[in-house]
Protein backbone atom coordinates (compact mmCIF):
# COMPACT_ATOMS: atom_id res chain seq x y z
CA UNK A 1 0.00 0.00 0.00
CA UNK A 2 1.35 3.41 -0.98
CA UNK A 3 1.62 5.93 1.84
CA UNK A 4 0.89 9.49 0.74
CA UNK A 5 3.24 12.33 1.49
CA UNK A 6 1.77 15.14 3.62
CA UNK A 7 1.16 17.20 0.46
CA UNK A 8 -0.68 14.43 -1.37
CA UNK A 9 -2.62 13.56 1.77
CA UNK A 10 -3.77 17.18 1.98
CA UNK A 11 -4.78 17.05 -1.69
CA UNK A 12 -6.88 13.94 -1.08
CA UNK A 13 -8.61 15.61 1.86
CA UNK A 14 -9.25 18.64 -0.35
CA UNK A 15 -10.81 16.42 -2.99
CA UNK A 16 -13.20 14.96 -0.44
CA UNK A 17 -14.07 18.45 0.80
CA UNK A 18 -14.62 19.68 -2.77
CA UNK A 19 -17.18 16.94 -3.36
CA UNK A 20 -19.06 18.10 -0.25
CA UNK A 21 -18.90 21.78 -1.26
CA UNK A 22 -20.07 21.38 -4.86
CA UNK A 23 -23.80 20.84 -4.15
CA UNK A 24 -24.08 23.37 -1.30
CA UNK A 25 -26.64 26.15 -1.71
CA UNK A 26 -25.53 29.75 -1.81
CA UNK A 27 -26.97 30.38 1.65
CA UNK A 28 -24.59 27.90 3.31
CA UNK A 29 -21.54 29.32 1.55
CA UNK A 30 -22.50 32.92 2.27
CA UNK A 31 -23.07 32.15 5.95
CA UNK A 32 -19.58 30.66 6.16
CA UNK A 33 -18.08 33.70 4.45
CA UNK A 34 -19.76 36.05 6.92
CA UNK A 35 -18.38 33.94 9.76
CA UNK A 36 -14.91 34.24 8.21
CA UNK A 37 -15.19 38.05 7.94
CA UNK A 38 -16.23 38.34 11.57
CA UNK A 39 -13.44 36.00 12.71
CA UNK A 40 -10.78 38.03 10.86
CA UNK A 41 -11.80 41.18 12.73
CA UNK A 42 -12.11 39.41 16.08
CA UNK A 43 -8.69 37.78 15.79
CA UNK A 44 -6.83 40.63 14.07
CA UNK A 45 -4.40 40.95 16.99
CA UNK A 46 -3.39 37.31 16.68
CA UNK A 47 -2.87 37.71 12.93
CA UNK A 48 -0.82 40.93 13.17
CA UNK A 49 1.38 39.40 15.89
CA UNK A 50 2.27 36.48 13.61
CA UNK A 51 2.75 38.88 10.69
CA UNK A 52 5.13 41.06 12.73
CA UNK A 53 7.44 38.07 13.11
CA UNK A 54 7.50 37.58 9.33
CA UNK A 55 8.15 41.27 8.73
CA UNK A 56 10.97 41.32 11.28
CA UNK A 57 12.64 38.32 9.64
CA UNK A 58 12.23 39.88 6.19
CA UNK A 59 13.85 43.15 7.27
CA UNK A 60 16.71 41.28 8.93
CA UNK A 61 17.28 39.43 5.66
CA UNK A 62 17.54 42.72 3.73
CA UNK A 63 14.28 42.24 1.83
CA UNK A 64 13.29 45.11 -0.45
CA UNK A 65 10.76 47.54 0.98
CA UNK A 66 8.37 46.89 -1.92
CA UNK A 67 8.21 43.22 -0.88
CA UNK A 68 7.85 44.12 2.81
CA UNK A 69 4.93 46.38 1.88
CA UNK A 70 3.16 43.43 0.23
CA UNK A 71 3.97 41.25 3.23
CA UNK A 72 2.75 43.61 5.93
CA UNK A 73 -0.66 43.21 7.56
CA UNK A 74 -2.10 45.92 9.78
CA UNK A 75 -5.47 45.97 11.53
CA UNK A 76 -6.63 48.42 8.85
CA UNK A 77 -5.56 46.05 6.07
CA UNK A 78 -7.22 43.11 7.82
CA UNK A 79 -10.42 45.15 8.07
CA UNK A 80 -10.19 45.83 4.32
CA UNK A 81 -9.66 42.12 3.64
CA UNK A 82 -12.71 41.29 5.76
CA UNK A 83 -14.70 43.88 3.82
CA UNK A 84 -13.68 42.17 0.57
CA UNK A 85 -14.96 38.87 1.98
CA UNK A 86 -18.30 40.53 2.74
CA UNK A 87 -18.34 41.90 -0.80
CA UNK A 88 -18.00 38.33 -2.10
CA UNK A 89 -21.10 37.41 -0.09
CA UNK A 90 -23.07 39.98 -2.07
CA UNK A 91 -22.03 38.57 -5.43
CA UNK A 92 -24.16 36.09 -7.40
CA UNK A 93 -23.23 32.43 -6.99
CA UNK A 94 -21.94 31.27 -10.39
CA UNK A 95 -22.54 27.57 -9.67
CA UNK A 96 -25.59 26.30 -11.56
CA UNK A 97 -25.78 29.33 -13.85
CA UNK A 98 -27.03 28.30 -17.29
CA UNK A 99 -24.47 29.57 -19.80
CA UNK A 100 -26.69 28.50 -22.68
CA UNK A 101 -29.69 26.26 -23.10
CA UNK A 102 -31.89 25.11 -25.96
CA UNK A 103 -34.16 22.33 -27.18
CA UNK A 104 -33.09 20.42 -30.27
CA UNK A 105 -35.53 19.61 -33.08
CA UNK A 106 -35.59 16.00 -31.83
CA UNK A 107 -36.84 17.15 -28.41
CA UNK A 108 -33.61 16.79 -26.42
CA UNK A 109 -33.11 19.56 -23.87
CA UNK A 110 -29.47 20.73 -23.70
CA UNK A 111 -28.14 23.03 -20.99
CA UNK A 112 -24.55 24.12 -20.34
CA UNK A 113 -24.21 24.98 -16.64
CA UNK A 114 -21.39 26.29 -14.47
CA UNK A 115 -19.79 23.85 -12.03
CA UNK A 116 -16.84 24.22 -9.63
CA UNK A 117 -13.35 23.41 -10.89
CA UNK A 118 -12.83 21.12 -7.89
CA UNK A 119 -9.49 21.49 -6.10
CA UNK A 120 -7.62 24.72 -6.81
CA UNK A 121 -3.97 25.13 -5.85
CA UNK A 122 -2.57 28.63 -5.35
CA UNK A 123 1.20 29.19 -5.32
CA UNK A 124 2.07 32.73 -4.32
CA UNK A 125 4.75 34.94 -2.85
CA UNK A 126 4.78 37.30 0.13
CA UNK A 127 1.15 38.44 -0.09
CA UNK A 128 -0.81 37.09 2.89
CA UNK A 129 -3.92 38.94 1.70
CA UNK A 130 -4.03 36.40 -1.15
CA UNK A 131 -4.62 33.70 1.47
CA UNK A 132 -8.01 35.16 2.36
CA UNK A 133 -8.97 36.40 -1.11
CA UNK A 134 -8.30 32.98 -2.65
CA UNK A 135 -10.06 31.11 0.11
CA UNK A 136 -13.16 33.32 -0.07
CA UNK A 137 -13.51 33.12 -3.84
CA UNK A 138 -12.89 29.38 -3.93
CA UNK A 139 -15.43 28.78 -1.18
CA UNK A 140 -18.11 30.88 -2.89
CA UNK A 141 -17.54 29.06 -6.19
CA UNK A 142 -17.70 25.65 -4.52
CA UNK A 143 -14.00 24.78 -4.75
CA UNK A 144 -11.58 23.46 -2.17
CA UNK A 145 -8.28 25.35 -2.07
CA UNK A 146 -4.69 24.37 -1.32
CA UNK A 147 -2.65 27.44 -0.38
CA UNK A 148 1.12 27.45 -0.85
CA UNK A 149 2.47 30.84 0.17
CA UNK A 150 6.12 31.73 0.42
CA UNK A 151 8.27 30.82 3.41
CA UNK A 152 8.63 34.55 4.15
CA UNK A 153 4.91 34.72 5.03
CA UNK A 154 4.63 31.31 6.70
CA UNK A 155 3.67 32.58 10.17
CA UNK A 156 1.13 35.01 8.74
CA UNK A 157 -0.44 32.38 6.50
CA UNK A 158 -0.52 29.81 9.30
CA UNK A 159 -2.41 32.25 11.54
CA UNK A 160 -4.82 33.23 8.76
CA UNK A 161 -5.60 29.65 7.75
CA UNK A 162 -6.23 28.73 11.39
CA UNK A 163 -8.82 31.50 11.56
CA UNK A 164 -10.41 30.44 8.27
CA UNK A 165 -10.65 26.77 9.23
CA UNK A 166 -12.11 27.57 12.64
CA UNK A 167 -14.74 29.69 10.89
CA UNK A 168 -15.59 26.83 8.51
CA UNK A 169 -16.02 24.50 11.47
CA UNK A 170 -18.29 27.02 13.21
CA UNK A 171 -20.38 27.27 10.04
CA UNK A 172 -20.65 23.49 9.70
CA UNK A 173 -18.61 23.22 6.50
CA UNK A 174 -15.69 20.80 5.92
CA UNK A 175 -12.55 22.41 7.31
CA UNK A 176 -10.39 20.75 4.66
CA UNK A 177 -11.97 23.01 2.05
CA UNK A 178 -9.20 25.45 3.05
CA UNK A 179 -5.72 24.07 3.71
CA UNK A 180 -2.19 25.39 3.89
CA UNK A 181 0.10 23.09 1.91
CA UNK A 182 2.35 21.34 4.45
CA UNK A 183 6.04 22.23 4.47
CA UNK A 184 8.19 25.23 3.58
CA UNK A 185 10.59 23.47 1.19
CA UNK A 186 10.70 23.61 -2.60
CA UNK A 187 9.84 19.90 -2.59
CA UNK A 188 6.36 20.67 -1.30
CA UNK A 189 5.83 23.06 -4.22
CA UNK A 190 7.04 20.42 -6.67
CA UNK A 191 4.68 17.83 -5.19
CA UNK A 192 1.76 20.19 -5.54
CA UNK A 193 2.72 20.89 -9.16
CA UNK A 194 2.80 17.16 -9.90
CA UNK A 195 -0.43 16.21 -8.12
CA UNK A 196 -2.32 15.67 -11.36
CA UNK A 197 -5.56 13.85 -10.73
CA UNK A 198 -5.83 15.27 -7.21
CA UNK A 199 -5.47 18.98 -7.99
CA UNK A 200 -7.58 20.27 -10.88
CA UNK A 201 -5.82 23.58 -11.58
CA UNK A 202 -2.88 25.62 -10.30
CA UNK A 203 -2.75 29.42 -10.23
CA UNK A 204 0.67 31.01 -9.60
CA UNK A 205 0.78 34.57 -8.30
CA UNK A 206 4.09 36.37 -8.05
CA UNK A 207 7.13 37.40 -10.02
CA UNK A 208 8.20 36.22 -13.45
CA UNK A 209 10.52 33.53 -12.04
CA UNK A 210 7.78 31.90 -9.95
CA UNK A 211 5.28 31.94 -12.80
CA UNK A 212 7.83 30.50 -15.26
CA UNK A 213 8.73 27.71 -12.82
CA UNK A 214 5.10 26.69 -12.33
CA UNK A 215 4.13 26.93 -16.01
CA UNK A 216 7.11 24.91 -17.20
CA UNK A 217 7.29 22.38 -14.35
CA UNK A 218 3.67 21.56 -13.58
CA UNK A 219 1.78 18.52 -14.80
CA UNK A 220 -1.38 20.04 -13.29
CA UNK A 221 -3.14 22.47 -15.66
CA UNK A 222 -2.07 26.07 -14.96
CA UNK A 223 -3.90 29.38 -15.33
CA UNK A 224 -0.99 31.69 -16.02
CA UNK A 225 -0.92 35.02 -14.26
CA UNK A 226 1.64 37.48 -15.54
CA UNK A 227 3.94 40.29 -14.61
CA UNK A 228 2.89 43.88 -15.16
CA UNK A 229 5.00 45.97 -17.50
CA UNK A 230 2.17 48.49 -17.92
CA UNK A 231 2.35 51.61 -20.11
CA UNK A 232 0.71 55.03 -20.03
CA UNK A 233 0.59 56.71 -23.44
CA UNK A 234 -0.10 60.45 -23.55
CA UNK A 235 -1.56 61.31 -26.94
CA UNK A 236 -1.07 64.48 -29.01
CA UNK A 237 -4.63 65.52 -28.19
CA UNK A 238 -4.87 65.43 -24.43
CA UNK A 239 -5.86 67.20 -21.26
CA UNK A 240 -2.48 67.90 -19.65
CA UNK A 241 -3.72 68.10 -16.07
CA UNK A 242 -5.68 64.88 -16.45
CA UNK A 243 -2.65 63.16 -18.01
CA UNK A 244 -0.40 64.17 -15.10
CA UNK A 245 -2.97 62.93 -12.58
CA UNK A 246 -3.42 59.58 -14.31
CA UNK A 247 0.33 59.09 -14.69
CA UNK A 248 1.03 59.90 -11.06
CA UNK A 249 -1.69 57.57 -9.80
CA UNK A 250 -0.64 54.78 -12.17
CA UNK A 251 3.00 54.97 -11.09
CA UNK A 252 3.15 56.16 -7.50
CA UNK A 253 -0.14 55.35 -5.75
CA UNK A 254 1.27 51.90 -4.86
CA UNK A 255 4.46 50.80 -6.58
CA UNK A 256 4.68 47.18 -5.42
CA UNK A 257 1.73 45.87 -7.43
CA UNK A 258 1.45 44.42 -10.92
CA UNK A 259 -0.97 47.08 -12.19
CA UNK A 260 1.40 49.97 -11.45
CA UNK A 261 2.70 51.75 -14.56
CA UNK A 262 6.34 51.09 -15.46
CA UNK A 263 6.67 53.02 -18.75
CA UNK A 264 5.51 56.43 -19.96
CA UNK A 265 5.16 57.14 -23.69
CA UNK A 266 4.54 60.73 -24.83
CA UNK A 267 3.56 61.92 -28.31
CA UNK A 268 6.21 64.29 -29.66
CA UNK A 269 3.63 67.01 -30.42
CA UNK A 270 2.84 67.46 -26.72
CA UNK A 271 6.16 66.41 -25.17
CA UNK A 272 7.61 69.93 -24.69
CA UNK A 273 4.52 71.06 -22.82
CA UNK A 274 3.66 67.87 -20.95
CA UNK A 275 7.01 66.51 -19.79
CA UNK A 276 8.06 69.46 -17.60
CA UNK A 277 4.74 69.18 -15.75
CA UNK A 278 5.00 65.40 -15.46
CA UNK A 279 8.65 65.39 -14.36
CA UNK A 280 7.95 67.94 -11.63
CA UNK A 281 5.06 65.85 -10.30
CA UNK A 282 7.13 62.65 -10.48
CA UNK A 283 10.01 64.35 -8.64
CA UNK A 284 7.67 65.33 -5.82
CA UNK A 285 6.61 61.67 -5.58
CA UNK A 286 10.26 60.53 -5.44
CA UNK A 287 10.21 58.78 -8.82
CA UNK A 288 13.44 58.24 -10.77
CA UNK A 289 12.87 58.50 -14.52
CA UNK A 290 14.84 56.36 -16.97
CA UNK A 291 14.49 58.43 -20.12
CA UNK A 292 15.41 58.21 -23.78
CA UNK A 293 17.42 60.98 -25.46
CA UNK A 294 14.37 63.19 -26.04
CA UNK A 295 13.28 62.91 -22.42
CA UNK A 296 16.82 63.65 -21.18
CA UNK A 297 16.94 66.79 -23.32
CA UNK A 298 13.58 68.07 -22.06
CA UNK A 299 14.55 67.25 -18.45
CA UNK A 300 17.57 69.55 -18.42
CA UNK A 301 15.92 72.10 -16.13
CA UNK A 302 13.70 69.65 -14.27
CA UNK A 303 13.94 68.90 -10.55
CA UNK A 304 13.40 65.22 -11.36
CA UNK A 305 16.11 62.57 -11.17
CA UNK A 306 16.47 61.45 -14.79
CA UNK A 307 18.98 58.85 -15.96
CA UNK A 308 19.59 57.37 -19.43
CA UNK A 309 17.33 54.44 -20.26
CA UNK A 310 18.78 51.11 -21.41
CA UNK A 311 17.15 48.25 -23.32
CA UNK A 312 16.54 46.51 -19.99
CA UNK A 313 14.47 49.46 -18.77
CA UNK A 314 11.84 49.00 -21.48
CA UNK A 315 11.25 45.41 -20.32
CA UNK A 316 11.45 46.11 -16.58
CA UNK A 317 8.73 45.52 -14.03
CA UNK A 318 10.35 47.80 -11.47
CA UNK A 319 7.87 47.46 -8.60
CA UNK A 320 9.65 50.54 -7.22
CA UNK A 321 9.75 54.32 -7.63
CA UNK A 322 11.29 54.02 -11.10
CA UNK A 323 9.72 54.78 -14.46
CA UNK A 324 10.96 54.34 -18.02
CA UNK A 325 9.98 57.18 -20.38
CA UNK A 326 10.20 57.83 -24.10
CA UNK A 327 8.95 60.32 -26.68
CA UNK A 328 7.25 58.70 -29.69
CA UNK A 329 6.41 60.24 -33.09
CA UNK A 330 2.87 58.85 -33.32
CA UNK A 331 0.17 56.74 -31.77
CA UNK A 332 1.17 53.86 -34.04
CA UNK A 333 4.75 54.15 -32.79
CA UNK A 334 3.46 53.94 -29.22
CA UNK A 335 1.50 50.82 -30.13
CA UNK A 336 4.59 49.26 -31.70
CA UNK A 337 6.62 49.98 -28.56
CA UNK A 338 3.90 48.39 -26.44
CA UNK A 339 3.70 45.35 -28.71
CA UNK A 340 7.42 44.79 -28.31
CA UNK A 341 7.78 45.31 -24.57
CA UNK A 342 4.38 44.85 -22.94
CA UNK A 343 3.63 41.90 -20.68
CA UNK A 344 0.02 42.08 -21.85
CA UNK A 345 -1.32 43.22 -18.49
CA UNK A 346 -2.74 46.78 -18.67
CA UNK A 347 -2.14 49.59 -21.15
CA UNK A 348 -3.57 53.11 -20.90
CA UNK A 349 -4.09 56.01 -23.26
CA UNK A 350 -4.81 59.58 -22.18
CA UNK A 351 -6.51 61.47 -25.01
CA UNK A 352 -9.36 63.81 -25.88
CA UNK A 353 -9.63 62.25 -29.35
CA UNK A 354 -12.28 59.59 -29.78
CA UNK A 355 -10.64 58.28 -32.93
CA UNK A 356 -7.27 57.94 -31.14
CA UNK A 357 -8.92 56.13 -28.24
CA UNK A 358 -10.75 53.82 -30.63
CA UNK A 359 -7.59 53.01 -32.61
CA UNK A 360 -5.53 52.40 -29.46
CA UNK A 361 -8.11 50.02 -27.99
CA UNK A 362 -8.37 48.15 -31.28
CA UNK A 363 -4.62 47.72 -31.78
CA UNK A 364 -3.32 47.10 -28.28
CA UNK A 365 -3.38 43.48 -27.12
CA UNK A 366 -3.66 43.33 -23.34
CA UNK A 367 -6.01 41.98 -20.68
CA UNK A 368 -7.17 45.55 -20.01
CA UNK A 369 -6.94 48.71 -22.11
CA UNK A 370 -7.78 51.88 -20.17
CA UNK A 371 -8.93 55.12 -21.77
CA UNK A 372 -8.42 58.20 -19.61
CA UNK A 373 -8.12 56.06 -16.48
CA UNK A 374 -5.32 54.83 -14.25
CA UNK A 375 -3.76 51.40 -14.81
CA UNK A 376 -4.39 50.81 -11.09
CA UNK A 377 -8.05 49.97 -11.78
CA UNK A 378 -7.15 46.54 -13.19
CA UNK A 379 -8.14 44.73 -10.04
CA UNK A 380 -10.90 42.30 -9.14
CA UNK A 381 -12.19 44.44 -6.28
CA UNK A 382 -12.21 47.60 -8.42
CA UNK A 383 -14.00 45.71 -11.21
CA UNK A 384 -16.75 44.73 -8.80
CA UNK A 385 -15.67 41.10 -8.34
CA UNK A 386 -15.42 41.45 -4.55
CA UNK A 387 -11.84 40.17 -4.71
CA UNK A 388 -9.71 38.37 -7.25
CA UNK A 389 -7.86 35.10 -7.47
CA UNK A 390 -5.25 36.71 -9.73
CA UNK A 391 -4.90 38.51 -13.06
CA UNK A 392 -4.56 36.12 -15.96
CA UNK A 393 -2.46 37.27 -18.90
CA UNK A 394 -3.13 34.15 -20.95
CA UNK A 395 -5.94 33.85 -23.46
CA UNK A 396 -7.51 30.49 -22.62
CA UNK A 397 -10.42 30.08 -20.18
CA UNK A 398 -9.74 33.28 -18.24
CA UNK A 399 -8.14 36.63 -19.06
CA UNK A 400 -7.71 39.67 -16.85
CA UNK A 401 -8.85 39.85 -13.21
CA UNK A 402 -10.32 36.49 -12.24
CA UNK A 403 -13.40 36.45 -10.07
CA UNK A 404 -16.03 33.83 -9.35
CA UNK A 405 -17.03 32.79 -12.92
CA UNK A 406 -13.35 32.15 -13.77
CA UNK A 407 -13.21 29.62 -10.92
CA UNK A 408 -15.81 27.46 -12.62
CA UNK A 409 -15.90 25.09 -15.53
CA UNK A 410 -19.06 23.89 -17.26
CA UNK A 411 -20.87 20.66 -17.91
CA UNK A 412 -23.74 19.82 -20.25
CA UNK A 413 -26.97 18.42 -18.89
CA UNK A 414 -28.93 16.62 -21.59
CA UNK A 415 -32.51 15.62 -20.79
CA UNK A 416 -34.59 13.35 -22.99
CA UNK A 417 -37.60 11.07 -22.83
CA UNK A 418 -36.26 7.72 -23.90
CA UNK A 419 -34.27 9.27 -26.73
CA UNK A 420 -31.81 6.99 -28.52
CA UNK A 421 -29.51 7.91 -31.34
CA UNK A 422 -29.94 6.29 -34.70
CA UNK A 423 -28.85 7.04 -38.25
CA UNK A 424 -31.75 9.45 -38.70
CA UNK A 425 -30.74 11.58 -35.68
CA UNK A 426 -27.19 12.26 -36.77
CA UNK A 427 -28.13 15.42 -38.63
CA UNK A 428 -30.35 18.23 -37.43
CA UNK A 429 -33.57 18.08 -39.37
CA UNK A 430 -33.52 14.29 -39.76
CA UNK A 431 -36.31 12.04 -38.60
CA UNK A 432 -37.96 12.96 -35.32
CA UNK A 433 -37.16 11.43 -31.94
CA UNK A 434 -40.47 9.54 -32.15
CA UNK A 435 -39.27 7.94 -35.38
CA UNK A 436 -35.95 7.02 -33.76
CA UNK A 437 -37.70 5.48 -30.74
CA UNK A 438 -39.94 3.43 -33.02
CA UNK A 439 -36.85 1.37 -33.94
CA UNK A 440 -36.64 0.16 -30.33
CA UNK A 441 -38.87 -2.80 -29.38
CA UNK A 442 -41.47 -1.75 -26.84
CA UNK A 443 -41.04 1.98 -27.49
CA UNK A 444 -44.11 4.01 -26.57
CA UNK A 445 -45.31 7.37 -27.79
CA UNK A 446 -44.87 9.59 -24.76
CA UNK A 447 -44.68 13.35 -24.47
CA UNK A 448 -41.13 14.58 -24.68
CA UNK A 449 -39.40 16.12 -21.67
CA UNK A 450 -38.15 19.56 -22.39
Amino acid sequence: MTIDSPVLAAARRARTAAAALAPLPRSAKDAALLTIAEALIARAGEITAANAEDVERARAAGTAESVIDRLTLTEERIAAIAADVRNVVGLPDPVGEVVRGYTLPNGLDVRQVRVPLGVVGIIYEARPNVTVDAAALCLKSGNAVLLRGSASAYRSNTALVAVLRDALAAAGLPVDAIQLVPGESRESVTELMRARGLVDVLIPRGGASLIKTVVEGSTVPVIETGTGNCHVYVDADTDLAMAVGILLNSKAQRVSVCNAAETLLVHQDVAEEFLPLALTALAEAGVTVHGDAAVLKLAADSPATVVPATEEDWAAEYLSLDLAAAVVPSLDAAVEHIRRWSSGHTEAIVTTSQSAARRFTQLVDATTVAVNASTRFTDGSEFGFGAEIGISTQKLHARGPMGLPELTSTKYIVTGDGHVRGEATRTVGGRSADSARAQVPGATDKSRAR
